[in-house]
């Protein structure tokens, strides 16, 4: 599916790490609470060094705890009607 957003560009606008292999997750035809449910099983998934890229149609609120309690850095981008969160390990 195309996202009509470079994921990579709004990625380089955060401070993931820039040489970091990059996952993405499009969640955004899923209804709650399933895009905080594949965000987190995915990120059990991933390799520490990985940066997973999130596609949304809104900014993960009810996700942002959750990443602190795990000890993630993350950063939101909003492109027109997509919102980006990038999610890594500091």
């Amino acid at each position: 599916m195309s996202t009509g957003v470079n994921a990579e560009a709004v990625v380089a606008e955060t401070d993931a790490p820039s040489e970091a292999p990059r996952e993405t997750l499009d969640v955004r035809e899923l209804g709650p609470p399933k895009p905080l449910a594949n965000t987190l099983e995915r990120l059990v998934e991933l390799d520490d060094e990985a940066v997973l890229v999130q596609l949304n149609d809104r900014a993960p609120q009810h996700l942002y705890p959750k990443l602190d309690d795990r000890g993630y850095d993350y950063a939101t981008v909003e492109r027109g009607d997509i919102t980006v969160t990038t999610i890594w390990r500091p």
